[in-house]
C-alpha cells in the first residue's frame, strides 16, 4: 500500500494535553494501528532531552503532555480587551450597587429641605416609595457606568502606553505622575460621551416622582421633552465633574500603590501573594476615592441640577446653591459612597485582571511596566 507524504508522524493527537493511558497501553496501541494498517510504524526521531520535555509521569505512571503556557501579552489587542472587560465589571457592578446611596445623594442635592440628611433621606425614601424606591434607576446606571467603565480603564491603559512610548523610558520614569494624568484624562474624555445620556435619564428618574418607572420609558420621555441633544445637556458639567474626578483617581492610586509597596510592604510586589496584592489596590483605591470625592464635589451638584431642573444653567445652579452649598451639598455622603465605590472598583478590576493572567496595576512607573 503506497504511504501518502502528509501521514503525520506523531500517534497522539495535537489536542490530547494530557492523557490517562499508561505507556504501555500506547504502545499497545501504537502496534495494533501497524497490523491492521499493514503500515510501518512510525516514530518521530527525538533525543531524551527532547522526550523528557514533551512528557512527564506522573505519580499514577500516567503519560501527561503538558499544555501550552499561554498568557495574555501586554499592551496587545487582548490586553486592551482585557482591561475593557474588567472595566465594566468593576464600573458597572459597583455604581449598581450603590444605588440607594445615589438616590438620596442626589435627592439631598436637589431638595435639601426635604431631605435633610442621609437618614432623614432614607426615611422619607422608605416612607414614600417602599424598599423598591430605593433602587430607582439602577437600569440607567448599570448600562451607563457600564460603558463608562469600559472606555475609561481600556483607554487609560492605552493611553498610559500611548504616552510613555511618546515620552522615552527616561523621561516616562521621571515624570510618570503626568503621565497618569493625561492617561486618565484622555481616557475619561472618551467615557463621559458615552455616560452621559444614561446619566440624565438616571437623574430625572430619581429625583423627579412620577417621571417614569426606569430606562425603557424614562428614555423616550426625556427625549420627547428635552430632544436628542438635550441627552447631552450636562456633557461639559460631567466632564467638569468626572474628569478631575479620575485624574486623581488614577494618578494617586498609582502613586499610592508604589508608596505601599515602597514603605510598607518589605516584599517586593512579584514575590507578593496575589490575595495580597488585590488587598493593596482595593486599600489604595479607598484612600483615591476620597480625594476623588472632594475635587469633584462641586461639578457633581451642578450635574445633579441641571439634569433635574428644564432650561436651567451653571449660573441659576450657582445663584440656588451658593458658592458654599456648591462644595459641600452631600458631600459626607459621597466621601463614603465615592471612598467604597473606588476601592471596590480597584479590586474588582484587579482581581478581573489576575483571573485572565495580568499583573495588577501599580507599583512601578509606566517605563518599567512596558519594559516587560
Amino acid at each position: 500500500m503506497a504511504i501518502s507524504e502528509d501521514i503525520h508522524q506523531s500517534l497522539i493527537p495535537s489536542f490530547l494535553y494530557s492523557s490517562s493511558l499508561s505507556s504501555k497501553r500506547l504502545i499497545d496501541m501504537a502496534l495494533m494501528t501497524r497490523e491492521n494498517s499493514d503500515l510501518p510504524l512510525m516514530t518521530p526521531s527525538i533525543s531524551s532531552s527532547q522526550s523528557s520535555s514533551l512528557f512527564r509521569s506522573s505519580s499514577s505512571k500516567h503519560l501527561v503532555i503538558e499544555a501550552p503556557n499561554e498568557k495574555i501579552q501586554m499592551h496587545s489587542p487582548a490586553y486592551y480587551a482585557a482591561c475593557t472587560v474588567g472595566g465594566i465589571l468593576s464600573c458597572g457592578l459597583t455604581h449598581t450597587a450603590v444605588t440607594p446611596l445615589d438616590l438620596v445623594k442626589c435627592n439631598m442635592q436637589i431638595d435639601p429641605i426635604k431631605y435633610k440628611s442621609i437618614s432623614s433621606g432614607f426615611g422619607v425614601l422608605l416612607k414614600e416609595q417602599g424598599i423598591r424606591g430605593f433602587f430607582k434607576g439602577w437600569v440607567p446606571t448599570l448600562l451607563g457606568y457600564s460603558a463608562q467603565g469600559a472606555c475609561k480603564f481600556g483607554f487609560y491603559e492605552f493611553f498610559k502606553k500611548y504616552y510613555s512610548d511618546i515620552a522615552g523610558p527616561e523621561f516616562a520614569a521621571k515624570y510618570k505622575t503626568l503621565i497618569y494624568l493625561a492617561g486618565s484624562a484622555s481616557a475619561e474624555l472618551i467615557a463621559d460621551v458615552a455616560l452621559c445620556p444614561f446619566e440624565a435619564v438616571k437623574v430625572r428618574v430619581q429625583t423627579q416622582p412620577g417621571f417614569a418607572r426606569g430606562m425603557a420609558d424614562g428614555l423616550p420621555k426625556f427625549v420627547k421633552s428635552e430632544g436628542a441633544f438635550g441627552l447631552y445637556k450636562g456633557l461639559v458639567p460631567l466632564w467638569g465633574r468626572q474628569i478631575p474626578y479620575t485624574m486623581m483617581k488614577f494618578a494617586s492610586f498609582e502613586t499610592i500603590v508604589e508608596m505601599l509597596y515602597k514603605y510598607a510592604i518589605p516584599t517586593p510586589k512579584d514575590q507578593c501573594s496575589k490575595s495580597l496584592q488585590l488587598g493593596v489596590s482595593f486599600a489604595g483605591g479607598y484612600v483615591a476615592g476620597v480625594f476623588c470625592a472632594v475635587v469633584s464635589h462641586p461639578a457633581d451638584n451642578l450635574v445633579s441640577f441641571l439634569n433635574n431642573a428644564k432650561g436651567a444653567t451653571v449660573g441659576d445652579a450657582v445663584k440656588k446653591l451658593g458658592l458654599w452649598g456648591l462644595f459641600t451639598r452631600g458631600l459626607p455622603l459621597r466621601i463614603v459612597m465615592i471612598g467604597t465605590l473606588t476601592g471596590a472598583q480597584w479590586g474588582i478590576y484587579d482581581a478581573f485582571k489576575v483571573f485572565v493572567g495580568l499583573p495588577t496595576t501599580g507599583g512601578a512607573p509606566p517605563a518599567a511596566q512596558a519594559a516587560k
